[in-house]
């Protein structure tokens, strides 16, 4: 392969790598975020913002380590035999591989794990590339596939165990007291204890080796992460604790979120004489929101109330059609235009704003295409005023999208039904309590979120690495170097990006669809969650933020009592989703670089 190819395969790797980078934000850190906005703790938006700095911190100090293991732990760099342009197509097929599959599951809301996909995709390639036996299918000293595949089973169960206790020790210490509301504000700390802690330990203990803070004693790292953790947490009993006690306790709506600097002397603060007829948000899940607008209805209302009591429009039989098929057509056809109705209600409002998105809307509303063929002159002039506002439309349209709707289901349908059966069977704790944990949950989000760049981004940024340094270089041994810092920015940044465009896809099939949410539930999960994601990026193993999610919620869900309080039925679906993505992943990286290898221009690395 000739130098001046290196640039073309360069670049299509480097468009790959931010692909993988998006998606990975539209399915992986939508689902970690999917638990703070299900328990009505944050809004998208604020999701978003958080999402975005707390992934990026937890790239650039944390991400390097995971993205080592993806870069040589899978193929060994001495299996290239010096060709950096084999070693760097390799990559950009696994890239292309991983990023295809989980974009096309993204569109179907399909949630499966871009840590998998892409790690399944370089087996895949390596075994086209320098054939099966050269490939690490073992432990490899904790860096093979074995040893990753591993956290396949390990990380849903020792992060439903975290998750489970951390809330156990909540229900204990909180909701079983006789006045849980004191409790809960009182016992806050303790989660800013073990955020401060187990971050700082990620970073001090084996951060990335580009802050050279690996190298410190060890009595530097005990000192610095218990200084830190012990501060934070001392830090939120002197500010955090009587900011709470003012909004939760004292029911003072008059303080502000920036009043929490003024800490002790928020307890003398005098409340409002009618502070105690103050409403607490309603954390719920299912809520009656009234619309002053009439809801777009093609079936009538006598066919609507039917509908809203999951009775399809007609059960007659058609002729010739047995009634057991006439019904479940007719049930079929009610549940799809109920889901209709839903989008139809969310865009008349959206249609209404004032905004850059109304906007879009109503031009796409009223600029349809006409008739004949694309290229006619009046479809041509229609496409000049619709595709800007296609590009408004798809940039902003997730930071409008009606989360909590879309997860309950549509009142009437099987899932509406089988989501109320699941809520039955969790038990309801006070608002103000939950309230004070709406604050913490914001804490334990942005841990997890840390989490999450730490380990995920070396999805993406592990092959790009090998892919830069290969064309910067010439030489494929330069892959064993260090993973630049810009590089974990970039992606993290993309990752960003993709949460906040296309993160509500994923996010409406995740969070309430398992169990019922609620702030003290979500923090623990979150927490569980972070605290196995940052395990094992301790041990330099990518593993899949949802599935520690998953498990953290399904572990809480147990908690209460009863395995009808968890919908099995969308974990099954998820698990599948998951094995099914081993061998589709792996099987497209290697039919593509199978095909590319033999291509003229190119030659194998081995075999």
């Amino acid at each position: 392969m000739a130098l001046d190819q290196y640039t073309y395969v360069f670049v299509i790797g480097t468009f790959f790598a931010m692909l993988d980078a998006y998606n990975n934000g539209a399915n992986d850190v939508a689902n970690a975020w999917a638990t703070s906005v299900s328990s009505r703790s944050i809004s998208y938006r604020q999701a978003m913002v958080f999402g975005t700095i707390f992934e990026m911190l937890g790239a650039i100090t944390v991400g390097a380590r995971t993205a080592e293991t993806i870069k040589n732990g899978i193929i060994p760099n001495a299996a290239f035999r010096s060709d950096a342009g084999v070693q760097m197509l390799a990559f950009t097929c696994a890239l292309a591989a991983a990023s295809s599959w989980v974009m096309w599951c993204t569109r179907h809301s399909a949630h499966v794990s871009s840590t998998y996909s892409l790690i399944s995709a370089v087996a895949g390639v390596g075994v086209a590339t320098v054939g099966a036996s050269r490939v690490q299918w073992g432990w490899n000293n904790g860096k093979g596939l074995g040893a990753i595949f591993a956290g396949l089973g390990m990380a849903p169960v020792i992060s439903a165990g975290f998750a489970a206790s951390i809330f156990m020790l909540v229900k204990l210490v909180v909701h079983m007291r006789s006045r849980p509301v004191p409790w809960a504000v009182y016992t806050s700390p303790f989660f800013f204890l073990i955020a401060g802690t187990i971050c700082t330990l990620s970073i001090v203990y084996k951060g990335s080796p580009n802050l050279q803070l690996n190298q410190k004693p060890g009595w530097y790292v005990a000192a610095v992460t218990m200084g830190t953790g012990g501060g934070v947490a001392l830090l939120s009993a002197l500010f955090f604790v009587p900011f709470v006690h003012a909004k939760v306790i004292k029911k003072d709506y008059t303080v502000k979120w920036w009043m929490f600097v003024m800490g002790p002397l928020l307890f003398k603060r005098p409340t409002p004489a009618d502070a105690a007829m103050a409403n607490i948000p309603n954390y719920a899940v299912v809520q009656d929101e009234p619309d002053d607008q009439p809801l777009p209805n093609s079936m009538g209302e006598d066919a609507a109330k039917r509908a809203e009591l999951g009775v399809a429009p007609s059960m007659e039989p058609a002729e010739g059609k047995d009634i057991n098929v006439a019904t479940a057509e007719a049930s079929l056809a009610a549940s799809k235009e109920l889901a209709a109705q839903g989008e139809s209600k969310l865009h008349a409002r959206l249609m209404r704003k004032r905004g850059p998105l109304g906007w879009a809307l109503r031009t796409l509303r009223d600029n349809p295409i006409g008739a004949g063929q694309i290229y006619e002159l009046h479809n041509i002039k229609t496409l000049a005023k619709r595709i800007p506002a296609m590009v408004v439309w798809g940039a902003l349209y997730g930071l409008h999208y009606d989360i909590h709707a879309a997860q309950t289901g549509t009142a009437g349908t099987p899932d509406g039904i089988r989501m109320q059966r699941v809520y039955a069977h969790a038990e309801k704790y006070p608002n103000e309590v939950e309230h004070t944990y709406s604050f913490v949950q914001i804490l334990t989000a942005c841990t997890a979120s840390f989490a999450h760049g730490a380990n995920d981004i070396g999805n993406s940024v592990g092959p790009w690495a090998v892919i830069y340094l290969s064309w910067s270089t010439g030489n494929a041994a330069a892959a064993k170097a260090p993973v630049p810092v810009w590089q974990l920015a970039v992606l993290s940044a993309t990752i960003s990006l993709g949460l906040i465009t296309y993160g509500y896809n994923i996010m409406k099939v995740m969070g309430n669809k398992i169990t019922y949410h609620s702030p003290s539930r979500g923090s623990s999960m979150e927490m569980g969650a972070a605290i196995t994601v940052l395990l094992f990026s301790q041990y330099s193993l990518p593993v899949s933020t949802s599935m520690c999610i998953t498990g953290a919620t399904v572990g809480v869900g147990l908690c209460n009592g009863t395995f009808k309080a968890v919908n099995f039925q969308r974990v099954s679906l998820l698990v599948l989703s998951w094995i099914a993505t081993i061998p589709v992943a792996g099987t497209i990286g290697g039919v593509l670089m199978g095909l590319f290898l033999n291509a003229p221009h190119f030659a194998s690395g081995g075999g």
